[in-house]
């Protein structure tokens, strides 16, 4: 595999109430940067921290060029912080991480390292986990088996923010909801040649954690919409055209069983809730298929519209990029 040399480093740090972390986290990844001999920046994001860390990003922006700062009006969450964070840094490798000093920077030029050996996503991965084993460590756990087995995409730890990405694989992204877990999967889908690296992880010494058990609820959840996305969203039809099928076959049961019952079972239609289910079933049947014709003309609209292209091209020989012209 061949590398594509680093120019500019865009480290980005969402933020949300880590005033006492903030000062050590700082100094240590300068000081990890300057080593590293590339042109760097970092982009901090404020996601409307309540205590006094946008004072102290202020005043860290002041005295150093390479700090940017953007703070959000309220909190939105770690996705849309990542998502900003991408928005305004300019460097061809990113890498996310926390501020809370449970993420190692120290571990940042490992992670480079990796990447120059011909990989365009190197995922951290917490082999020694410092957190609570039965509310924290065990459901991210059976988390991490779900998300690989339904995604196609091994990895140990999907909920590392810790990792270093080649812009390139990840520019057209757009993270909504509570989908920054899962870009991983779709630099997968833009052919990403990936890779897992055991980094540092350490105990949370000030401030609370930012996470509760409430994940277990939406990572599933957001799971299923990013497999319907990689398998179907070019072709929804084939999820709500059959639900639908599979709807009109349990109205074509429903009414057999509904024969029998009054040919053989001795009960008249009205005796039995069964024509009722039968016609409801049909409606299910042809609301799901207008809903995946609806589906089909979104999915054709957003492409035309856009002049979207349905691929991704990792490199070109002898192309020139006027042909089209």
């Amino acid at each position: 595999m061949t590398s594509e040399k680093i120019k500019m480093l865009s480290t980005i740090v969402p933020v949300y109430n880590e005033e006492a972390n903030l000062p050590e986290f700082i100094d240590k990844l300068l000081h990890v940067l300057q080593d590293l001999g590339h042109d760097f920046e970092i982009v901090f994001v404020n996601d409307g921290s309540t205590d006094r860390s946008a004072v102290v990003l202020d005043e860290m922006a002041e005295g150093s060029p390479h700090i940017k700062v953007v703070h959000f009006r309220r909190n939105f969450g770690q996705t849309a912080a990542m998502m900003a964070g991408l928005d305004y840094s300019i460097g061809d490798v990113i890498v996310p991480i926390d501020a809370d000093l449970q993420n190692d920077p120290q571990d940042i030029p490992r992670l480079l390292q990796r990447l120059n050996e011909g990989y365009d996503l190197v995922s951290g991965w917490r082999k020694d986990r410092k957190d609570a084993k039965f509310t924290r460590n065990l459901p991210s756990w059976l988390a991490n088996r779900l998300i690989s087995k339904i995604s196609g995409v091994r990895l140990n730890d999907y909920g590392c923010t810790l990792k270093a990405y080649r812009r390139s694989i990840i520019e057209d992204v757009r993270l909504y909801g509570e989908m920054h877990r899962f870009l991983p999967i779709y630099a997968s889908w833009a052919g990403a040649r990936t890779t897992e690296l055991a980094v540092d992880h350490h105990a949370r010494t000030q401030g609370e954690s930012k996470y509760g058990l409430d994940r277990v609820i939406k990572v599933p959840l957001d799971l299923i919409v990013v497999k319907f996305l990689s398998d179907y969203s070019q072709k929804p039809i084939y999820v709500f055209g059959g639900f639908g099928l599979l709807s009109h076959a349990l109205a074509l049961v429903t009414f057999a069983a509904m024969v029998y019952f009054k040919f053989w079972g001795g009960k008249s239609f009205i005796q039995t809730p069964l024509p009722m289910l039968a016609a409801l079933f049909v409606l299910m049947g042809f609301m799901s298929m207008l809903l995946g014709l609806i589906a089909e003309l979104a999915v054709r609209t957003y492409h035309e519209s856009q002049n979207k292209s349905t691929y991704t091209v990792r490199r070109t020989v002898n192309v020139d990029d006027d042909d089209d012209d």
